[in-house]
């Protein structure tokens, strides 16, 4: 047996377990049975955490009974009276290929009370599950093990540019590298309803992948890039790379978050793209070579995977538009909303008024942005719609302390006038002001940790007309390629890393989950916009901000959920990641806590909460199995089902044998400010879906219903 013991107060996080079990209670509910029969007035009974909290219903002294002692599981576990359906996992056939990776945002789309479609992203490749499973799933070898012990000598890393089509070393890199860019992009299933009322797959002549090689071979199948990047990609000369391509793209990846239109269609963001290529990028927005990000493959890591066939870094990190009723119909990438770490969108659309888009820059000081269309909505349901993602005005946030906000353009009149660093050494952070670089002949950044140098800087620059090249549309594409750095140095406000965005069916504002305040090494969050319950400048367990628009540009904000633990003044849930609302208002929460850290391990497993809109209790729905991450929350339109995917099961460990458990020691604190003592026992891997100790784990799609076929919640 394998025993590893951690004993520390967690202070951050979230996730490592299955399921939460107690000896005195039964499985399934750490509530006696004399006080569940006073939570019944709730719309279910609340899946147990390992960790005392508001919504559990016991007093201190049950709260130190049932918490002293646990053990967790390897399972999706949900509310009495609840069940899934997996729809899909990693490896099914999907259209002309197959169900791909680390499954993430869930576009669910419904044509009829019985049909529907599903647009799945594929994020990014857990090296080691994939690694180890994949002759297993898929049911064909990899050279994956020879590939890593051929490059040890240079510690996994070369660059493939200069390797001819001959050159064996190439020929394994493809071997491996192809089988994960397909497992990578998007994927459109239909899904039909049983003779139940329970969705299932339908597999219909539309299902299709978009893969991170989708175009590499047939041109006709690249996608579309519009809007005024274009021109960019079109130029016949700049600073930097050329893939000889045009404006024409090669596949998709790092799809994470994401969202739907009125009109039927799917937007799918493109966020971590900097571990596939080059994010860095010259004055003209040219990318720099992709040399610069080599192919990386050693145990446990994966990376560098468009080095391999000479991708220009400049066409990722975009929103992509897909239809899944129109298979025949271009893929497109639309440049209009900025290209950065893309992981949110919400669409705000109203007749007679023009298209809204919001989306938020997933790194630690990153913006968040809204796409105001030049043109205006008339019928929602026009396909013709996606044209005014073409053109537009890109905007990011400047937040102030007094709870007011405004939206700046970026456009090339834009003042350059920087964050200060001083505004975070204030605070006792040392966060640096990433900037463009200074030397405008050098693509990329460098970071400013003074005032005195930013002040410099900004008399350098006047405007970001004065710091990016380009003539007409192509200035304006070039802003846009770079608009992290280009929105820096205007003023926006470095955030907590905005993971997503959702419009509020019943006033319109705008819910934004930040996951963590915590600072990097190039930047942090505001300090005076984001603090702790207590009013620390670095919290990082993250929160959900509301945003009520004022006027053309202006804003209010306020904080309605903060995560930490419930005795540091949190909501007992951490790192709130993707949000969903359902009719009646009610947040749905999936968080995203890194199983790769054991600062978190306090908060237990990945999970999914239900905060009601009248302000009771935050309740859990769900919780994850071993090491995955829950996203892609949604509903479908009766709200008789709730869809999940799980994510990375098995990431840190790979597949869960039965002798692989580890014991971890916490500090809680019980509702009467009692601190106690917990023992947990925690297994190592999974093997989810399959609970077959030995069995790979698989990223998958579950539909969660009522057993009885009853709504979701109660009307």
């Amino acid at each position: 047996m394998t025993l590893r013991r951690r004993s520390f107060l967690s202070l951050l996080g979230l996730g490592t377990a299955g399921m939460v079990t107690a000896s005195v209670f039964s499985e399934g509910s750490l509530v006696p049975s004399a006080e569940r029969r006073g939570l019944r007035s709730r719309p279910f009974v609340p899946v147990p955490v390992p960790l005392p909290v508001e919504g559990d219903g016991l007093s201190a002294s049950e709260q130190r009974n049932v918490y002293r002692d646990i053990s967790l599981q390897d399972r999706l576990t949900l509310p009495e009276g609840f069940r899934a359906d997996l729809l899909a996992a990693w490896g099914d056939p999907l259209g002309d290929s197959r169900f791909g990776f680390n499954n993430d945002h869930l576009g669910f789309v419904q044509h009829g009370p019985d049909h529907a479609s599903m647009t799945v992203n594929f994020e990014y490749i857990s090296a080691l599950p994939w690694a180890e499973g994949f002759e297993d799933v898929i049911g064909q070898a990899i050279p994956f093990s020879r590939l890593v012990e051929q490059l040890a000598p240079a510690d996994g890393e070369i660059d493939c540019t200069p390797l001819t089509a001959g050159d064996p070393l190439l020929g394994l890199i493809r071997a491996v590298a192809d089988q994960a860019m397909t497992d990578l992009g998007l994927g459109v299933m239909s899904l039909r309803r049983d003779h139940q009322g329970h969705w299932i797959r339908a597999d219909v002549a539309s299902d299709r992948r978009i893969t991170g090689i989708t175009g590499l071979s047939d041109a006709s199948q690249r996608l579309v890039s519009t809007g005024p990047a274009a021109a960019v990609f079109r130029a016949q000369q700049r600073l930097g790379y050329d893939d000889g391509l045009g404006d024409g793209i090669v596949g998709s990846f790092a799809n994470c978050g994401g969202g739907t239109t009125p009109w039927g269609t799917v937007l799918s963001a493109e966020e971590n793209i900097q571990s596939q290529v080059p994010e860095a990028v010259y004055a003209d927005g040219s990318s720099v070579p992709p040399s610069a990000c080599p192919f990386l493959c050693r145990e446990g890591k994966l990376a560098g995977l468009g080095n391999v066939y000479g991708l220009a870094g400049n066409k990722y990190g975009w929103m992509v538009e897909v239809d899944p009723q129109r298979p025949g119909h271009s893929v497109r990438k639309h440049t209009a909303l900025g290209r950065f770490r893309h992981e949110a969108v919400a669409v705000r659309a109203e007749a007679g008024r023009p298209l809204q888009v919001y989306s938020g820059c997933d790194r630690r000081g990153g913006h968040l942005y809204r796409f105001v269309s030049s043109g205006k909505l008339t019928d929602l349901t026009d396909k013709a719609n996606s044209r005014l993602l073409e053109a537009g005005e890109l905007q990011v946030a400047r937040f102030h302390a007094d709870a007011s906000g405004e939206w700046l353009p970026l456009t090339p009149v834009a003042v350059v006038d920087p964050f200060r660093p001083s505004r975070f050494s204030r605070a006792n952070l040392t966060c640096p002001v990433e900037l463009p670089h200074r030397d405008r002949d050098r693509a990329g950044a460098e970071l400013f940790r003074d005032d005195a140098s930013v002040a410099a800087y900004a008399r350098q620059f006047r405007t970001l007309g004065d710091m990016y090249r380009g003539e007409g549309e192509a200035l304006q594409g070039a802003i846009l390629i770079d608009a992290h750095l280009a929105a820096s140095a205007i003023g926006a406000t470095p955030t907590a890393r905005p993971e997503d965005t959702k419009i509020d069916p019943i006033t319109g504002d705008l819910l934004i989950a930040f996951t963590s305040g915590s600072p990097g090494g190039k930047g942090g969050a505001d300090p005076a916009v984001f603090r702790g319950p207590q009013g620390q400048s670095s919290w990082g367990h993250g929160w959900v901000m509301r945003l009520t628009e004022r006027g053309d540009r202006g804003f209010r904000w306020t904080m309605t959920v903060t995560g930490g633990e419930p005795w540091a003044g949190g909501l007992g849930l951490t790192n709130p990641d993707n949000l969903a609302l359902d009719q009646q208002g009610n947040l749905w929460i999936v968080t995203d806590r890194s199983m790769k850290s054991a600062a978190g391990d306090v908060f237990g497993n990945n999970s999914c909460w239900w905060v009601p809109r009248d302000g009771g209790s935050a309740l859990c729905f769900a919780t994850g199995p071993m090491e995955c991450e829950l996203t892609g929350v949604c509903l479908d339109q009766e709200e008789s089902s709730l869809f999940l995917a799980v994510q990375h099961p098995g990431e840190v460990h790979g597949a869960r044998v039965s002798s692989g458990i580890e014991f971890q020691s916490h500090q809680l604190v019980d509702r009467e400010g009692a601190s106690f003592q917990q023992l947990r026992q925690v297994p190592l891997g999974s093997n989810w879906p399959a609970q077959a100790p030995g069995r790979p784990p698989r990223p998958g799609v579950v539909a969660i219903h009522r057993a009885n076929g009853e709504p979701l919640l109660p009307g």
